[in-house]
């Protein structure tokens, strides 16, 4: 619809470079990939990228690919001009990751951008320097085959843009994030990436996919995750998935390429989460790298300017064959081992026999006491001081509930038992209470920790030895920023080098704890809670250590430790609800009961 009283006119070629720009160049992370995979058409086993804060001051990626030639330099910066496609026949089959032409200038038109190139047949470079788009330098200049390069001042030109950059830490995280995809989907390609100087990656080049891990996920995680392989009517897919309990609290760390191209699709990431199906916990996702190659014919890469989207002919074939290779992998991997059963010790005065056959009894699903280790009881676990409810005198129990003042306090209960190893059932003056114990002994460690921080700082306890935590190195430089907002929650946490760390200390409850497994785990509270104020990213983490550290249902309790945990859920300020606002329990009032019965007409 046209604006009221205006003309139609073309747009000055300034505005239309900005516009293209705005398509392409998201954020430096954008720039680094159009570079990078220029670099990667241009055939190079080398890729040396170097950022300076986050990307915003400078990018500088150099290949020793086969350079560009000295009459093609200006021109490749010229809107739609690539040397990837000639016909239109072409775009029905690219082989390229680039082919549209646009990079460059809309890199050019967005910063400020140097060029230093040398083909190889040629003998010597060329140096062109362009401002905002348009040229302000050249010459001739030595060097050897390959291109670098030189991004600066990003956005300068385009406040709007700028301002809508993300801190310095997580722009880092994106460029990190597209490296080691790239270093994983091309094994043979020799790939460093610097920060301010400093080496954070480096992949060996050497072909090898399962190395390539160990640099990206550290040699614990990549020996957890079993290589995939399938092939179908012209699809094959290859990779690795990490094997059961190894996985993520979000779909993040499902890699996926097509046809070597780093791919976002909706339909494969969810063909990966069915493979584990059964296989994982509800709320939890697969950790997995998985290829994908299809003729080129058969999947449109041309869907989206940043070409991250693709649409594929037959998507349920491709669906089919991603499902049956990594479900087949992970069941490979994941046979049991054969169980040794040992006969228990006889008492004195016994003599051996032969074993008679067994009544199979059934399991009970009521456990009012059980023969189990204790849990640490009320009293040991060493209540901080802090004044919580006051309990009510032992008379007061067989108050009637109309009595009761109304409250989100717990009356005083009595334990009955444990059902489906899950619920505590207690019998209170208002009735029938069903307990969640994994819930409820939440509620109790998040108060207890949230009453630690008001005072200052969690207690925390030193390792016997420390833990060894390696990370992606976008989420190494989290935990790097994040390091004073830790240490204040009870973690003592050293760079150990190689995007290492070494864990040293860890709230006290978590003593025993898997402390590598709790880290990746939060360091996915701390992705996913970027945009929070440091109180609630606080908060974040001590849910995720309550979660963690509270006993889990199927987890048989003696009649001592229901009752040490029922009496800390009664001292608890708000005991109906778990941090995470799920309820810790069930009340069945007396009249519900007696009407369920038929006692009251």
């Amino acid at each position: 619809m046209q604006a009221k009283n205006s003309s139609i006119r073309v747009l000055p070629e300034e505005i239309v470079a900005r516009i293209a720009a705005g398509e392409v160049v998201e954020r430096p992370a954008s720039v680094v990939k159009e570079l990078v995979e220029n670099a990667i058409d241009a055939g190079a086993s080398e890729i040396r990228v170097e950022c300076v804060e986050g990307g915003k001051r400078l990018i500088r990626v150099t290949d020793n690919g086969s350079g560009i030639r000295s009459a093609e330099v200006a021109l490749a910066f010229a809107h739609h001009a690539t040397s990837k496609l000639r016909t239109t026949d072409d775009l029905a089959e690219i082989r390229t990751l680039g082919f549209r032409g646009e990079a460059l200038a809309s890199i050019a038109a967005v910063a400020q951008v140097a060029c230093l190139t040398r083909h190889v047949e040629e003998t010597s470079g060329t140096l062109l320097r362009l401002e905002h788009g348009r040229i302000a330098h050249e010459s001739r200049i030595g060097r050897a085959p390959g291109t670098t390069m030189t991004v600066e001042h990003l956005f300068a030109n385009v406040p709007a843009r700028l301002k809508f950059l993300k801190a310095t830490q997580t722009e880092r995280g994106h460029i990190d994030a597209m490296i080691t995809r790239y270093a994983l989907a091309y094994p043979h390609i020799r790939f460093a990436l610097l920060h301010d100087g400093r080496l954070t990656f480096q992949s060996s080049g050497n072909g090898s996919v399962r190395d390539v891990l160990v640099e990206v996920y550290g040699a614990e995680m990549a020996a957890q995750m079993a290589a995939v392989e399938g092939e179908h009517e012209g699809i094959r897919v290859w990779g690795f998935a990490a094997l059961p309990p190894l996985d993520h609290a979000n779909r993040s760390r499902i890699t996926l390429f097509v046809n070597g191209r780093p791919v976002q699709d909706t339909k494969l990431s969810h063909a990966v989460i069915q493979a584990y199906h059964t296989l994982l916990p509800p709320g939890r996702y697969p950790i997995a790298v998985i290829m994908v190659q299809v003729p080129p014919s058969e999947v449109d890469v041309n869907v989206h300017p940043a070409k991250a989207e693709v649409r594929f002919r037959d998507p349920d074939a491709v669906f089919g064959t991603v499902q049956r290779a990594v479900r087949k992998a992970l069941i490979a991997q994941m046979q049991p081992a054969p169980i040794a059963i040992q006969a228990p010790p006889l008492s004195r005065g016994e003599s051996a026999q032969e074993p008679t056959p067994a009544t199979p009894v059934a399991p009970s699903r009521f456990a009012p006491l059980a023969s189990q280790p204790t849990l640490t009881g009320s009293a040991a676990w060493e209540r901080i001081g802090i004044p919580k409810q006051v309990q009510r005198p032992p008379e007061q129990t067989s108050a009637p509930a109309a009595a009761q003042p109304e409250t989100a306090a717990l009356p005083a209960l009595r334990v009955l038992g444990q059902l489906a190893q899950t619920y505590i059932l207690a019998e209170g003056p208002e009735g029938l209470y069903l307990i969640d114990q994994h819930a409820a002994h939440e509620r109790i460690l998040w108060e207890r920790l949230m009453a630690q921080r008001e005072l200052g700082a969690v207690a925390s306890q030193a390792l016997l030895d420390p833990a060894v935590v390696t990370l992606l190195p976008n989420a190494a430089r989290l935990i790097e920023a994040h390091l004073p907002l830790l240490s204040d929650l009870g973690f003592e946490i050293e760079p150990f080098g190689n995007n290492t760390f070494l864990v040293r200390r860890a709230p006290a409850i978590m003593i025993q704890d898997d402390i590598s497994a709790a880290m990746r785990e939060i360091v996915a509270d701390l992705e996913s809670g970027e945009s929070l104020l440091r109180r609630d990213l606080e908060a974040r983490v001590l849910r995720r250590v309550c979660k963690r550290m509270a006993i889990k249902a199927g987890r048989v309790l003696s009649y001592a430790e229901m009752q040490a945990l029922v009496r800390d859920l009664e001292a608890c300020e708000s005991p109906r609800t778990c941090p995470h606002g799920r309820p810790t329990m069930i009340h069945l009032g007396l009249a519900q009961l007696e009407k369920a019965f038929g006692r009251l007409g």
